[in-house]
């Protein structure tokens, strides 16, 4: 007698992605509106082409976590901020819209309290957080800079890089426009230690060192 074991096969981290082309305006619209609100996916459209990611945990997650530490930032520095998540921004006479994993109001945050957010008419988001664990097919930050975000956070590889938005392109910096004073490059080492320690010890922790910086 044979004895067979079989062996699951290994997760992979990619997300599903759909991609459809000749998608006009029109459609595009009539799409989001049939399917509603609370769906378990992100769009990105462009020049006729809408994008569909399917989200892992592995991608949620992380996004999460900065958002805590956003959060933390702001109250250690007593100021406003309006937290949208993954508010669909869009321009229809660019016809292009986007969603970020999350995004913040934080300069731009009494211009829009209270608001329901419409572009061009109001800012775009200051500060976009994105995780990357699919190869688009689309140049997301082109979408971005036609929308004026002035401020992207790219998490990937256990990475966390800041762009900010100059003369229509975006470059790779060192510190936020947002928040200057932040180490950025110890952001990933906190999403680390919450996978072993727990996202609020990690949280805890991020405190104690905004703290830290800020009293330099």
């Amino acid at each position: 007698m044979v004895t067979t074991t079989l062996t699951p096969p290994q997760q992979s981290i990619e997300e599903k992605l759909i991609t459809l082309t000749g998608i006009k305006w029109q459609t595009f619209k009539a799409i989001m509106s049939d399917v509603g609100d609370g769906r378990a996916w992100r769009i990105a459209y462009a020049e006729g082409v809408l994008e569909i990611r399917m989200l892992l945990t592995e991608h949620e997650e992380p996004v999460g976590m900065i958002e805590h530490f956003v959060g933390v930032v702001v109250d250690e520095l007593e100021i406003e901020m309006r937290q949208l998540g993954a508010l669909t921004l869009e321009r229809e006479d660019l016809a292009r819209a986007i969603e970020p994993d999350s995004c913040f109001y934080i300069q731009n945050e009494s211009v829009v309290r209270g608001k329901s957010i419409n572009l061009p008419t109001d800012p775009p988001p200051d500060l976009v957080i994105e995780s990357d664990y699919t190869n688009s097919s689309l140049n997301k930050f082109s979408i971005y800079a036609s929308l004026g975000v002035p401020e992207i956070w790219r998490y990937r590889n256990q990475s966390l890089q800041v762009y900010q938005l100059v003369e229509g392109s975006y470059e790779k910096k060192e510190n936020s426009l947002a928040f200057p004073f932040l180490p950025i490059a110890e952001i990933p080492n906190f999403i680390e230690q919450s996978k072993t320690i727990g996202q609020r010890a990690a949280v805890r922790l991020f405190r104690e060192r905004v703290k830290e910086v800020l009293a330099q």
